[in-house]
């Protein structure tokens, strides 16, 4: 007889974002993992097994009723995404109990998947986000698969048993499915004249990490907002004669920046290719729409009532935008409405990011050209 296969998830972390979710307002769950799932669900004949540690739960500090409504609320919303468990194992104790329930410990699972010999372990895989989700991998006897944004070193004894650590839900897809479209979209693009020297790393599918030090606070502090709800990862490194003023600094970010993204879409595959945000920001009202169509053009309408905020020249915003609808080869809109100015600027940065966040979307199974013409 065929054994059959598992694939264990551990849920915080892996599913979720927070650690200990009492709460529906805790409930994030991580980016392109619906996706993710859903494929691995449909495509293969993994059994999916959840396997999680809740500390505490039946404590006063964590009641049953607000892990119970968090716990199927989570799963009624995998469920909807064609995303079903085949098995659902959940221990409660603390660590200070010891109990062979209890991750890294196999106590809830050794009967069913080890004891009954009808399951191909070395042919499995467990997902989790911690160093003893992989110690549960290496005492079940599969493989593991550590989900982590941050650097975490593999103990010498878990080598053999960790198969990859992924960043994203995109790795694990690329794991699964090597052939898939749906990877990272990363590029770095570099720029140096005797005015400026700019190198600039981005990551179309991230979440929004990364800072801008130009030495110019109110630039920084768009790009902030930018970064932030784009959900890029940018990294840069910047240096410009802003001694004489910050206009070839931020010429010279946004052709970097829009070089960047430009060559992280390729040849735009896939993706939604129109972007359009209104966002209100106090009195401040922000419409921006954009087109990857590899026609540059800027439509720029924001009255600003005075010629700088704080020591930035309010006219080297409409030069930055136009700089960038150059670089990346788009159509841009952007109107502003309001009275303050800071207000105005910062509502168009924000709305700028939801833009272009929602126009580098792609959809798994879609991996068309978004073009008539069948190129862009």
């Amino acid at each position: 007889m065929r054994k059959k296969k598992a694939l264990f998830l551990d849920r915080d972390g892996v599913i979720v974002s927070e650690c200990q979710v009492d709460s529906f307002e805790k409930i994030v769950y991580l980016p392109h993992m619906f996706s993710t799932l859903a494929k691995i669900r449909k495509q293969t004949d993994f059994e999916f097994v959840l396997v999680s540690n809740q500390d505490g739960v039946g404590t006063p500090a964590f009641p049953y009723e607000d892990y119970i409504k968090c716990q199927e609320r989570i799963m009624s919303t995998l469920e909807g995404e064609d995303i079903f468990f085949d098995d659902v194992n959940i221990d409660f104790s603390t660590e200070e109990e010891g109990l062979d329930t209890r991750k890294p410990n196999i106590g809830m699972l050794k009967a069913k998947y080890i004891d009954s010999n009808e399951y191909d372990m070395p042919s499995s895989f467990f997902i989790g986000d911690r160093i003893t989700d992989m110690m549960c991998a290496r005492n079940l006897g599969c493989k593991g698969i550590l989900l982590s944004e941050d650097e975490i070193r593999i103990p010498d004894d878990l080598e053999s048993t960790v198969c990859l650590k992924a960043s994203s839900w995109l790795d694990i897809l690329s794991f699964f499915f090597p052939d898939s479209f749906m990877v990272h979209r990363t590029s770095s693009a570099a720029r140096k004249t005797a005015e400026t020297d700019i190198s600039i790393t981005v990551d179309l599918d991230g979440s929004g990490k990364g800072e801008v030090k130009s030495g110019i606070p109110f630039f920084d502090h768009m790009m902030a907002q930018f970064i932030k709800y784009s959900r890029f990862d940018i990294s840069s490194a910047v240096s410009g004669d802003i001694e004489i003023d910050c206009h070839h600094t931020v010429e010279d970010y946004a052709i970097t920046l829009g070089t960047a993204i430009k060559n992280a879409l390729s040849d735009k595959r896939g993706i939604e290719r129109y972007g359009y945000e209104i966002l209100v920001m106090d009195d401040a009202r922000a419409t921006v729409a954009l087109d990857f169509s590899s026609r540059p053009y800027l439509d720029f309408s924001i009255p600003f009532t005075s010629s700088q905020i704080g020591d930035f020249p309010t006219e080297m915003i409409k030069h930055f935008l136009y700089t960038l609808s150059v670089s990346l080869a788009s159509s841009l809109s952007v109107r502003v409405e309001g009275e303050n100015n800071h207000h105005m600027a910062e509502a168009c940065f924000k709305a700028l990011g939801r833009a272009m966040r929602y126009a580098v979307r792609r959809k798994e199974g879609y991996a068309l050209v978004p073009s008539t013409k069948g190129c862009l």
